[in-house]
């Protein structure tokens, strides 16, 4: 990696400023900071704690020390570095709230977390603003990091992003490549066997199967939190109803994925990784994959309409919208694409929650939203990886239109933004320390593969970006799982 360390140190604080985020919001959820209600220490201020609750607090209370010299070795390192003057003004303003952070956490300790504070003749919960501000001091962090590696290993000869819009967001011309040879189909009579397992792998390529366990557990996790949150009034977090809205949910991903195929299929023929899907090559005809199609919709649909009418209503919006206005109106039109596109994945947490509860509630909507800004967190390392193939599809991908530099950067804002949802989650209150610590810490590797990224900038560290969202977004779809489960 490159010899400059100050990126590294302001991943570091930013990180370490995160893992205080969450420890302390969770700290507050369970109440922990009650056993040590004093400060710097428990008792009178300078005794030990004698639970284990406490020695939590403590704990909080000794880790934001060591990110306070973090946070000022950073700014003494700015110092030294002379960064760009957005890098030093969004650096500064942390810096300056820190101190701010440090005197509000240390009255949560002493007054207990439903203590208030009056700004500007409003009166406000004090462990609520302490959050807001810590916050914004991660959001300040990232905003400098983003920026700071866009300074340091960017391309100034790439192609602007100050260009006018009209010229930014048109699609390049489509360029035409070797299609996949079809492969050989043998007759049913000569290889009954061989054809009919050539026929069952097309048919499952269809579905898109590496979608379907990321989205199932998204709705896996919506489920178990509705059930926590919504326990004894009126939760139907059921065997039966899991095991429906799942199996709904695979379906409905893979009518989907084969609308997707058929509705692609030139496009796919021009797309280096995409020449030799079952369409692309004429192994499936359009007419059967149509037909496919509409019966995964409707079995999925009936098992959502078995679980209750809003899931069944939402699993529709879900394909439509991927199949129609993913596919057919953003992706070939508009750079914004995979941002405006996050919202297929994040539906599965509003079906998944609507399953349980017959409503979208508020972590339903947290959920999604989380679901939402990961999804150009993690996709902008795919089409990084893919620039020239989506150049050649005729796809405004962001990489093909703004250039990668500005797509490395907004991969570092869309983290930040994802893990500030992540971390206000824990107020739900179903949420505990294995969702916590997930978060900060494969979060922590998923901003190391990103900044490698932004030195190393060739495909294998595009992949290593693209696989750690994926085990971050894993990892924390589990822990919600479990944590719900537990409470």
């Amino acid at each position: 990696m490159h010899s400059n360390r100050f990126p590294a140190l302001l991943a570091a604080t930013a990180m370490g400023v995160y893992l205080l985020l969450v420890v302390g919001a969770t700290t507050a959820v369970t109440d922990a900071a009650a056993a040590c209600a004093a400060w710097p220490a428990c008792g009178g201020g300078f005794a030990l704690p004698s639970s284990p609750a406490g020695w939590v607090a403590l704990g909080h209370r000794t880790v934001a020390l060591v990110v306070g010299l973090l946070v000022v070795a950073t700014a003494v390192a700015a110092v030294r570095q002379r960064p760009p003057t957005r890098v030093w003004t969004a650096l500064a303003l942390a810096v300056l709230l820190y101190p701010v952070q440090s005197v509000l956490g240390a009255y949560v300790a002493v007054a207990g977390a439903g203590a208030t504070v009056t700004v500007a003749g409003v009166a406000l919960t004090a462990s609520a603003l302490h959050l807001v501000g810590g916050l914004c001091l991660f959001a300040g962090l990232v905003a400098a990091l983003g920026w700071e590696l866009e300074a340091e290993t960017g391309d100034p000869d790439e192609s602007p992003s100050a260009a006018p819009l009209s010229e930014t967001e048109s699609a390049p011309e489509p360029t035409a490549v070797d299609a996949g040879a079809s492969p050989s189909v043998p007759a049913w009579r000569d290889a009954p066997l061989a054809r009919a397992r050539l026929t069952a792998t097309a048919y499952f390529r269809l579905t898109k199967p590496r979608l379907m366990w990321l989205l199932c557990l998204v709705a896996s996790a919506a489920m178990a939190l509705a059930g926590a949150n919504a326990a004894g009034a009126g939760s139907e977090l059921t065997p039966e109803v899991v095991a429906a809205t799942l199996a709904g949910g695979a379906l409905a991903i893979g009518a989907s994925g084969t609308f997707n195929h058929v509705l692609e299929r030139d496009v796919d023929r021009r797309m280096q990784r995409t020449s030799d899907r079952p369409l692309a090559v004429d192994l499936v005809s359009v007419r059967n994959a149509v037909a496919f199609g509409l019966s995964l919709t409707v079995a999925s649909l009936a098992l959502f309409a078995w679980v209750n009418l809003l899931s069944a209503v939402l699993g529709l919006v879900a394909i439509l919208f991927y199949s129609v206005v993913y596919t057919l109106v953003l992706k070939p039109n508009t750079v914004q694409n995979t941002v405006v596109g996050g919202a297929a994945g994040a539906l599965p947490a509003l079906i998944g929650w609507a399953a349980v509860t017959g409503t979208v509630g508020l972590g339903g909507v947290a959920l999604a939203t989380l679901i939402f800004l990961w999804t150009p967190a993690h996709f902008y390392n795919l089409a990084l990886a893919y620039k020239d193939d989506y150049e050649r599809g005729g796809f405004p991908m962001m990489p093909v239109v703004r250039g990668e530099t500005v797509t490395r950067r907004h991969i570092v804002w869309y983290f930040g933004a994802t893990l500030a949802v992540g971390a206000a989650m824990v107020g739900l209150g179903a949420l505990d320390w294995l969702y916590a610590l997930a978060g900060a810490g494969v979060g922590a590797v998923f901003l190391w593969t990103i900044v490698r990224l932004h030195y190393e900038r060739d495909e294998p560290a595009a992949f290593r970006a693209f696989h750690a969202s994926n085990a971050y977004l894993g990892a924390v779809l589990l822990a919600v799982v479990v944590d719900a489960l537990v409470v």
